[in-house]
């Protein structure tokens, strides 16, 4: 289907910490080249975005910090834009979730809904932190997950393995807020019946079977499983306001509000606002990380059904994770190359960092950035392909002809091949944008350069200009068309580099898309500017400083959390400890629970009788290792069952603040099992 027009967007990044090319990678880039690429075939196109101001990672940053939720999204917010736009993410409007237009927009959303009798209200009982005294969110819970193990699951979501969870499903539950193990108690939440509305969702889904292979699947997974009601609102008081009566004291779910937010930026954007969210002769697409193609591919377009008159996505083209240096990028840890740091310390070097991202873009798997790579990828590409092309072209051309474009006097069979290959390439690399495939684009960008190349190579006017000055005429002609085209294809992805080559060759800023099919855009006689490098070289004591720099992050944080030290747990009386029953037993059995990274499967004589434990020490200890091993386990622990198998007590281990497990047990060898610890 022709569209009218397009709406595009991209995540909203949470304003509670600065962006780091993980972010760039997974979104903003190719949402930015998808963009531009648009923009540069003329159609009507806004690109939306703006900061998430009302998620519960602000609520905890500002507690950490001591400062006021608004205070920490102020900041970040303004860090956030500054950077994207100094790196040319060229959004059309970057917005904010705290905005009054953004607080009206949601608030008549939510009662639209409610007026129409969409939403069920529940009484549920929801974790409850004592000592803080207030009802927590699902980031506001931590607690191992019961698909993976991962000890470090939230309340909404295990990181680890992918998996959406409710936080009553977590193992073990903690609150983020004071270390205590929550209470469960009553509240009253409005939920969206996303059960009932799995027909017109599946239906959605499955008109969209040319969606990436990731988006579609994990879709599909999720309604395979069968959707549930979930709750939108919470108990908080930062966010927005829920607009019914009996509400006092909650606002909207943050990923109710959220996407929402696209459709207030518009508004902020334009009073034309509607046309762009419900005609549906406009193709809307949201970029995103694959973290949160259920919200956008599910839960966003369920709120858009029940009300009724928005469009919904046609497209969207979710990106896995980007590693760095092999590692997991981790803002915790400071395991990142954070965006206005490389600004600072890359001046007029945006387009590399772009270049890079866009090769190595985690488009179908997790892929890795390395500093040695960005090196290579700028000294052997950049510099010695695209750079030194151009830079050849438009010296000579100065030398041979006082900065003139030449005529090509005549066209030999080599040419002529050379002219159709070169038309040829704009349609290519529009095929592969179109389809969401920009490493692949960006790869047939560089073809054209290296085709300009080896054409010089194979040509060699500086040896010819002594014998057929006519000849070489031709090539410089031909060379300084294949430049101008450039100039127009590499845009959207390298808008730095193409304006200063467009400086350079006195080209008209106006040329669109399909002026790049052209071999004619620099007539006879046209004069070209002064030449200088596109591309300077990466030397190698940069990229050491900057491996350093990681390094000494690594350690910096290793050194911080050895001196942590736990909090203690509220006190308890004597009777409650004289509760547990503790003995001594030998493990004589263990073995991996399948699919899990974390889990053994123990089989403990404790003296009294034979028991299985699932214990989370698989990272510290093989099964092999451990058979004989004496340890402390309570006996009396009621059984739970983990990853299907019941579990019948637990066993005591001592942890560090690097997370590394030991046993606590007996140092005496003659210690009987079925002792007891006391």
């Amino acid at each position: 289907m022709k569209f009218k027009r397009h709406t595009v967007t991209a995540a909203l990044p949470y304003a509670n910490g600065p962006v780091h090319i993980g972010h760039l990678a997974g979104c903003y880039l190719p949402a930015d080249i998808y963009v531009r690429y648009l923009r540069s075939k003329g159609e009507d196109v806004k690109f939306i975005c703006g900061s998430d101001e009302h998620g519960v990672p602000i609520t905890i940053k500002a507690k950490k910090e001591g400062i006021t939720p608004q205070q920490v999204v102020d900041k970040y917010h303004k860090i956030m834009g500054d950077a994207f736009k100094e790196f040319g993410v060229s959004f059309d409007v970057y917005s904010r979730t705290s905005a009054k237009v953004h607080h009206e927009t949601a608030s008549e959303f939510f009662k639209t809904l409610y007026d129409k009798g969409v939403f069920t209200e529940e009484i549920t009982e929801q974790y409850f932190d004592e000592k803080a005294n207030q009802f927590l969110a699902d980031r506001y819970i931590v607690g191992t997950c019961p698909k993976c193990g991962n000890e470090n699951a939230y309340g909404d979501q295990c990181e680890k393995c992918g998996s959406t969870l409710n936080a009553t499903d977590l193992i073990n539950p903690k609150s983020a807020l004071s270390g205590e193990k929550p209470i469960l108690k009553k509240t009253k939440n409005w939920f969206l019946p996303l059960d009932k509305m799995q027909p017109q969702i599946e239906a959605f889904i499955d008109s969209h079977k040319e969606w990436k292979s990731n988006v579609f699947g994990q879709c599909k997974s999720w309604l395979n499983s069968g959707l549930q009601p979930r709750a939108m609102t919470r108990d908080l008081d930062w966010g927005v306001k829920v607009p019914v009566d009996g509400a006092e004291g909650k606002v909207l779910y943050v990923w109710f509000d959220a996407p929402i937010g696209y459709i207030s930026a518009t508004k902020d954007l334009t009073p034309d606002w509607e046309k762009y969210w419900k005609d549906k002769e406009t193709k809307l697409v949201h970029f995103i990380g694959k973290d949160n193609i259920v919200f956008h591919c599910i839960i966003f377009p369920a709120m858009l059904m029940a009300e009724g008159s928005y469009i919904l996505p046609e497209n969207v083209p979710a990106n896995e994770f980007l590693n760095l240096e092999g590692d997991k990028i981790s803002t915790s840890r400071n395991w990142a190359v954070w965006l206005h740091e490389y600004l600072l310390e890359f001046k007029d070097k945006q387009d590399v960092l772009r270049y890079t991202l866009c090769a190595n873009a985690p488009e179908t798997k997790d892929n890795d950035f390395t500093w040695k790579d960005f090196q290579a990828k700028n000294n052997n590409e950049l510099v010695a392909i695209l750079g030194n092309f151009v830079n050849r072209t438009l010296v000579l051309t100065h030398k041979y002809y006082n900065g003139k474009v030449p005529v090509a006097a005549e066209y030999t069979k080599g040419d002529i091949i050379l002219l159709e290959e070169i038309s040829k390439f704009p349609a290519k690399i529009a095929a592969s944008i179109e389809q969401y495939r920009f490493r692949e684009a960006l790869a047939e960008l560089m073809n054209l350069a290296r085709l300009g190349n080896k054409y010089l190579a194979d040509n060699e006017p500086w040896i010819l200009i002594k014998t057929d000055e006519k000849r070489v005429q031709t090539i410089m002609n031909l060379s300084l068309q294949i430049s101008a085209n450039l100039t127009i294809l590499m845009e959207p992805f390298l808008p730095f580099t193409s304006k200063k080559l467009g400086a350079m060759l006195n080209l008209n800023e106006g040329l669109k898309w399909i002026d790049a099919t052209r071999t004619d855009l620099l007539l006879p006689g046209h004069q070209i500017n002064t030449a200088s490098l596109l591309f300077d070289k990466v030397e190698d004591e940069i990229i050491v400083a900057q491996v350093q720099k990681l390094a000494d992050s690594k350690k910096m944080n290793e050194l911080n959390s050895t001196s942590e030290i736990e909090v203690p747990k509220s006190d308890i009386t004597f009777d409650d400890f004289s509760k547990m029953d503790i003995r001594v037993g030998t493990i004589i059995e263990a073995e991996r629970v399948p699919k899990t990274d974390k889990l053994l499967k123990l089989l403990i004589d404790t003296g009294i009788d034979k028991r299985t434990v699932v214990s989370g020490i698989a990272g510290s200890y093989k099964p092999e290792e451990i058979i004989g091993q004496q340890v402390s386990i309570l006996v009396n622990l009621a059984p739970r069952k983990i990853k299907g198998i019941e579990s019948q007590g637990m066993i005591l281990m001592a942890e560090n603040n690097k997370g590394e497990l030991s046993f606590v047990a007996p140092t005496k060898a003659d210690m009987n099992n079925g002792g007891s610890v006391k």
